[in-house]
């Protein structure tokens, strides 16, 4: 289960995770970014409740980067220890801003 908090302020977005971000949830995820993004200039996935990400996450949050490429930047901030192993050990921790 994935629950996602949403709060906007100015041109940024914050999305606020918890739960897993897996194969099951990560359309969810998807889709809230693509309905979200239009106008925004900071994205910000906060993932202090995150507890699981997998491969179906990563594609989502690679997209997501692509899309805010273009159009501003993306934030991965508040990342636990097992999370970042994730970022780590798939080389994610080069590709993403995180803080």
């Amino acid at each position: 289960m994935l629950n996602i908090t949403k709060n906007e302020e100015n041109n940024a977005l914050t999305l606020s995770l918890e739960g897993r971000l897996d194969t099951v949830t990560a359309p969810q995820l998807e889709e809230e970014i693509a309905t979200s993004i239009e106008g925004v200039t900071l994205l910000v996935l906060d993932f202090e409740k995150l507890e699981y990400i997998s491969s179906a996450g990563l594609r989502v949050l690679l997209s997501a980067q692509k899309k805010m490429k273009n159009q501003g930047e993306m934030k991965v901030v508040r990342v636990n220890e097992t999370i970042n192993e994730v970022f780590e050990m798939t080389g994610f921790a080069d590709i993403l801003t995180i803080e």
